[in-house]
C-alpha cells in the first residue's frame, strides 16, 4: 500500500511539472520606471514652433537619443540605475516612441528610420555597466574628485562648459575606450560618462538649462538646433572635447597607421594577384570600365620622360603632369608615388570612382596605367582630359590672372552646382566628393567648370549617411558635422560648396584676413553682412558686367544658406541647381548661425588649459591653420596619403 501511495504521488508531482504556465508566468513586460516627464517642457516648445523641427533622418535619430540620455540621467540620479530593467525595455519604449510621435513626420518611425531596437535601451553595451557603483568601480577616486571640480558648477557660462565636456572626454578616453565599438545599444561609453557626469557630478541636476544645454545639447526644443545664449556652450564645449581628443586620436592612429603601412610593404606580391600574374584589382576595373590600359611607356613619352616643366600640380599623393599624346591630344597625368602592388586595391577604387560617372560638369577619364620597371619602380597612373583654363582657385586667387566677369562667375557657379547634384543624384549608387575647394574647380576654354578629383570619393549606399573617424577634405571647406563628429552626407558636400561660392562671388578666400594679422571664416564674414542688410556687399568690388542686384544677391543668399553651420538648414544640391537657374524660385529663410568656433578661441584654449588635459599642441596646430602655415591645412585623407598641397589639379 506505502508503495502505491508513493507511486501515486510521484504521478501527482509530475504532472503539475508538465500543466501549462500560467497567464502572471507569461507576463514579460512590466511598468516602465523612466520619468519621461522631464521632457515635457522640450515637448510643449517644441508644439508650438513646429518649424524649429529639421526633416533630416540623421538629426531627429541623434537627437532623439539626447533626448533619452537626459531621461536616463534623471533615472541614475533617482534610482542609482543607467538603464532600465530588462522586462521594461517594450514599455519603455512604447512610452518614448508615443511622447516624441506627434513632433515626428508622419513616415518616420524611431526603429526603422532610426535603426534602433526596443531591448536596446535596457541592454548595457558599455565593459557590462548598468549601476552607479558599476560605473564608480571602473574610474579611479581621485580622478572622479578631479572631474568634480570641473563639472560641479554651473554649466552655462562658455569656458565652465568647455572645461567639464573637455574632462567628460577625458575621463571617456582613459577609462571607458569601448566607445568606439560600441554596437547594439543606444546608450555607449561616452554616453555613460556624460550621463554620470550631469546625474551624480553636476550639483544642480540633469534638467537644469545649463546641465541640459551643455551635457545634452538640447536647446530651446528637443529637436531644434536654433542659436540661443544658452545653446552656444555645447558648441564651444564639443569642439574643445573634440580638439582635445583629436591629439589623444592622432598619436595613437599615427602609430598604427605607421605600423600597418610597414606591414603592407611586406606583404608578398602574391596576395594581390591572381591566376598567371595579373592583379585582382585591375582586372576588376578592365571588366566594368571601358578604359584605356595605356603602357608606361607611351605616358613617358606624352611627359617627355616626366619633365619637371610639364609638372601642373603638387599633393601629397604625388604630382599632376600635362601631357601629349601620340594622337596629338592634351591629357592630364597623375602620378602616384610611393607606389607598391599592395596599393592596388585603392588605386582601383579611385579609378572605379571616376570611370563610373559622366557628365558634363565633371572631369572624365580616359585611361589609367599601372606597371613596375627596374628603375622608377611599381607606378599607378590614371589620365585625364587636360583643362587648358587651369583651376578656378588660379583665377581668383592668382596675381597674374585677369578678374573673372559676373556672366562667366554665374555660369561657374550653376555649373559646378549641376555636377555635385549629379553626384548626389545621378549616379548610382550616389557619391559623396568630401574634398570640394577652388582648385578642385575646372575650367575648359568655354569656361565652363569640370569638378575634380575624386580621390576622396565615397559611394554613399541610399538613404544611408556615414560616421568615419578618418575625415578626408581641406579645412576651411569641411562641413563642422563632419570635421568634429566624422558625420558624413551628401549636406557636407553642400557646405563645401557654399564655402567655394562665397569665394567666387567675394574674390575671397576661405579665411578672411581682417587686416590686423587675424583671420576668420569667409561664411560668418559673410554672414554678418547679410544679417545686416549688406549682402550686395560680399560680391568682390569692381567686378566686370555686374548682373542685376536681384541676381547677384540670389546667388549670395544661396552661398551663405548652403555654408550654414547646421547640416538640417541647408538645402540639397538638387534645390540649390532650381534656385539658381530658376526666375521664380525663392531663396529659403536662412536660420540663424551660432558663433563661429573661432571667435571665442581664445577663451576655448584657456578653459582646455585650466582643465590640465595637456594637450594645448592640437590648437596650436588649429591656429597654425587660421595664421595661413600650409602644413595644416588639409585633414588626413585616411589612406596614408598626405594631401599637404591644396592645388591639386586632377
Amino acid at each position: 500500500m506505502n508503495h502505491l501511495l508513493l507511486l501515486l504521488h510521484l504521478l501527482l508531482l509530475s504532472s503539475s511539472l508538465n500543466l501549462p504556465p500560467s497567464s502572471s508566468q507569461n507576463t514579460t513586460t512590466t511598468p516602465c520606471p523612466l520619468n519621461f516627464t522631464v521632457l515635457n517642457k522640450f515637448i510643449q516648445e517644441a508644439e508650438s514652433s513646429p518649424s524649429s523641427i529639421p526633416t533630416e533622418t540623421s538629426a531627429i535619430c541623434t537627437y532623439s537619443l539626447h533626448g533619452l540620455h537626459l531621461v536616463e540621467a534623471e533615472y541614475l540620479l533617482t534610482n542609482s540605475r543607467f538603464i532600465p530593467p530588462p522586462s521594461s525595455s517594450l514599455s519603455c519604449w512604447s512610452s518614448y516612441t508615443s511622447l516624441i510621435s506627434p513632433l515626428l513626420p508622419s513616415s518616420f518611425n524611431l526603429t526603422s528610420s532610426c535603426g534602433f531596437l526596443p531591448q536596446w535601451i535596457s541592454t548595457p553595451s558599455c565593459m557590462n555597466i548598468s549601476t552607479l557603483s558599476d560605473f564608480e568601480s571602473h574610474v579611479n577616486t581621485s580622478r572622479l574628485q578631479d572631474h568634480s571640480s570641473k563639472c560641479n558648477q554651473s554649466l552655462v557660462p562658455t569656458p565652465s562648459c568647455t572645461a567639464c565636456t573637455a574632462s567628460v572626454a577625458a575621463v571617456q578616453g582613459t577609462y571607458f575606450p569601448g566607445s568606439s565599438s560600441d554596437t547594439g545599444n543606444i546608450t555607449t561609453c561616452s554616453d555613460l560618462v556624460t550621463i554620470y557626469t550631469a546625474a551624480i557630478i553636476n550639483r544642480f541636476g540633469p534638467t537644469d538649462d545649463g546641465t541640459v544645454s551643455c551635457l545634452f545639447q538640447l536647446s530651446s526644443t528637443i529637436f531644434s538646433t536654433s542659436s540661443s545664449s544658452s545653446s552656444n556652450s555645447w558648441i564651444y564645449g564639443v569642439a574643445a572635447a573634440c580638439l582635445v581628443l583629436l591629439l589623444l586620436f592622432v598619436l595613437g592612429v599615427w602609430f598604427f597607421f605607421r605600423r600597418r603601412r610597414r606591414q603592407r610593404r611586406r606583404r608578398r606580391r602574391k596576395d594581390f594577384v591572381g591566376p598567371g600574374g595579373r592583379s585582382l584589382a585591375l582586372e576588376s576595373i578592365e571588366s566594368s570600365t571601358t578604359l584605356i590600359k595605356f603602357k608606361f611607356d607611351e605616358i613617358r613619352a606624352a611627359t617627355k620622360n616626366f619633365s619637371r616643366d610639364y609638372i601642373i600640380g603638387r599633393g601629397g599623393y604625388g604630382n599632376v603632369y600635362k601631357g601629349i599624346l601620340a594622337d596629338g591630344s592634351d591629357v592630364a597625368l597623375k602620378r602616384f608615388k610611393n607606389c607598391s602592388a599592395a596599393g592596388d586595391e585603392s588605386f582601383a577604387h579611385e579609378v572605379e570612382v571616376i570611370a563610373s560617372v559622366r557628365h558634363v560638369n565633371l572631369v572624365a577619364l580616359r585611361g589609367y596605367c599601372i606597371a613596375t620597371t627596374p628603375r622608377e619602380g611599381h607606378q599607378r597612373i590614371i589620365v585625364c582630359d587636360l583643362m587648358k583654363n587651369g583651376s578656378l582657385h588660379d583665377h581668383l586667387f592668382s596675381r597674374t590672372a585677369e578678374r573673372l566677369s559676373w556672366p562667366l562667375r554665374q555660369r561657374i557657379a550653376v555649373g559646378t552646382a549641376r555636377g555635385l547634384s549629379y553626384l548626389h543624384s545621378g549616379a548610382q549608387p550616389s557619391i559623396i566628393h568630401r574634398d570640394i575647394k577652388a582648385s578642385n574647380i575646372l575650367l575648359d576654354l568655354n569656361f565652363e567648370p569640370k569638378v575634380a578629383d575624386f580621390g576622396l570619393a565615397k559611394f554613399a549606399p541610399e538613404g544611408m549617411s556615414h560616421v568615419s573617424t578618418r575625415v578626408a577634405g581641406t579645412l576651411g571647406y569641411v562641413a563642422p558635422e563632419y570635421a568634429l563628429y566624422g558625420q558624413l552626407t551628401e549636406k557636407s558636400d553642400v557646405y563645401s560648396f557654399g564655402v567655394v561660392l562665397l569665394e567666387l562671388l567675394s574674390g575671397r578666400k576661405a579665411f578672411v584676413d581682417n587686416g590686423e594679422g587675424e583671420k576668420s571664416l569667409v561664411t560668418d564674414w559673410a554672414w554678418s553682412l547679410v544679417r545686416n542688410g549688406r549682402t550686395l556687399d560680399v560680391i568682390e568690388d569692381g567686378i566686370n558686367e555686374p548682373g542685376p542686384d536681384e541676381v547677384m544677391e540670389k546667388f549670395v543668399l544661396v552661398a551663405v544658406l548652403a555654408s550654414h553651420p547646421q547640416l538640417h538648414a541647408r538645402p540639397t544640391m538638387d534645390q540649390v541647381v532650381k534656385i539658381l537657374e530658376s526666375v521664380d524660385v525663392a531663396v529659403p529663410s536662412i536660420p540663424d548661425r551660432p558663433i563661429s568656433l573661432i571667435a571665442n578661441l581664445d577663451d576655448i584654449e584657456r578653459s582646455v588649459s585650466s582643465s590640465g588635459s595637456g594637450q594645448l599642441s592640437s590648437f596650436a596646430g588649429y591656429q597654425a591653420f587660421l595664421s595661413g602655415d600650409s602644413n595644416a591645412q588639409n585633414v588626413d585623407a585616411g589612406d596614408g596619403s598626405d594631401d599637404s598641397d591644396d592645388q591639386t589639379l586632377v
